[in-house]
């Protein structure tokens, strides 16, 4: 490790936030061999960054150890005993903004995110809307780093090996012909979910193909008990919330073919994985930024525009428009069952 420099990169969440960072840091460290990085974020993140040439990975633990202000001054702390010669800032909220001025008070050169809120304010908004896209997320990242000196391409990703299937897997192994599709129906917000109904017909439509093995990604009781009702008696259908452990569960989703998402983390997890994705948009929208990292704008199936014109209404699906709640139903259910085999099959 002598004589590298050392970059320290701060993100704390949301899931498909920290996914985002993967493949920008992926790319730093293959691109500048002088460097090594240690990613600051949620213990739960860590996954993510596993095997990761010169990547260390810091836990934050904002419960105890680092809640609060006094938290933030012992997690400075913390950051300047592993020596970085730089802080790249990839979240830009208070916590990380007191981190950031702390670090750069004590002389390292700082650099933070630009959100580039303008442009999606005007992406969203009802009146005068300027309907084109704004700068990715990732695009962000690779900029902030720029301030630092540091040049990144991502034209031309590399993704880790897929791995041999975990041993809590096994029991699927026999399924190897058959093509391997995920599903991640939920969302933060119930404006970027598609209707239960039309995922309902979504669902039988894939399982009624003998060849197709479906999985359904969620977590938490209420989305189980959803899940289970979306699986009903398809023996192909197999539910995997809360069956194990997210870095078991990354493993599977390398094995897929396609994965079916909502604007959600698993989209973007999918994504950084380099597996196919085909995302469902409602209140949201792929030119605010968030669509998944290095997958066609095509395979991005989103309402209807002409019967809703102020799509989208916002850049996360936090706002409700009155009028708007049904806008996925535009989105045919056969569309998604051809648009998802026809990508599965690289078609």
């Amino acid at each position: 490790m002598k004589g590298l420099q050392h970059i320290v990169i701060f993100r704390l969440s949301a899931m498909g936030d920290v996914a985002m960072t993967v493949p920008v840091i992926r790319a730093l460290v293959e691109q500048h061999p002088n460097i090594r990085v240690t990613v600051v974020s949620r213990p739960f993140f860590k996954p993510f960054f596993k095997g990761m040439q010169r990547v260390d990975f810091y836990p934050v633990d904002v419960k105890k150890k680092h809640k609060g202000f006094l938290g933030l001054i012992r997690l400075y702390r913390d950051i300047k005993k592993i020596k970085p010669d730089y802080f790249a800032d990839f979240h830009n909220v208070l916590r990380a903004q007191i981190v950031r001025t702390l670090c750069k008070l004590s002389g390292v050169p700082t650099a933070a995110l630009d959100k580039g809120r303008a442009a999606k304010k005007a992406l969203t908004r009802s009146e005068n809307k300027v309907f084109q896209p704004v700068q990715t997320m990732v695009e962000n990242h690779l900029q902030t780093l720029s301030k630092l000196g540091f040049s990144v391409a991502v034209q031309h990703p590399t993704f880790p090996a897929v791995p041999n299937l975990a041993p809590e897997l096994e029991e699927y192994s026999k399924e190897a012909g058959k093509m391997w599709i995920g599903i991640a129906p939920f969302a933060q917000y119930d404006s970027k979910v598609y209707p239960l109904d039309l995922m309902q017909k979504v669902v039988d439509e894939l399982a009624e193909q003998e060849n197709n093995l479906i999985f359904l990604f969620g977590g938490g009781e209420k989305e189980i008990a959803l899940l289970n009702q979306l699986k009903r008696d398809n023996y192909n259908v197999i539910v995997m919330a809360g069956k194990v452990k997210l870095e078991v569960e990354m493993n599977l989703i390398q094995h897929l073919d396609v994965m079916l998402s909502m604007d959600s983390g698993n989209a973007h997890i999918a994504a950084m994985l380099g597996v196919k994705v085909v995302t469902l948009w409602g209140a949201t929208h792929p030119y605010a930024g968030f669509a998944p990292f290095n997958q066609p704008l095509e395979y991005c199936l989103t309402a209807d525009r002409e019967k809703y014109p102020l799509l989208p209404t916002s850049v996360y699906g936090n706002k409700k428009v009155e009028g708007y709640e049904d806008a996925m139903r535009t989105i045919d259910p056969s569309l998604v069952c051809n648009k998802v085999m026809a990508v599965a099959a690289g078609k």
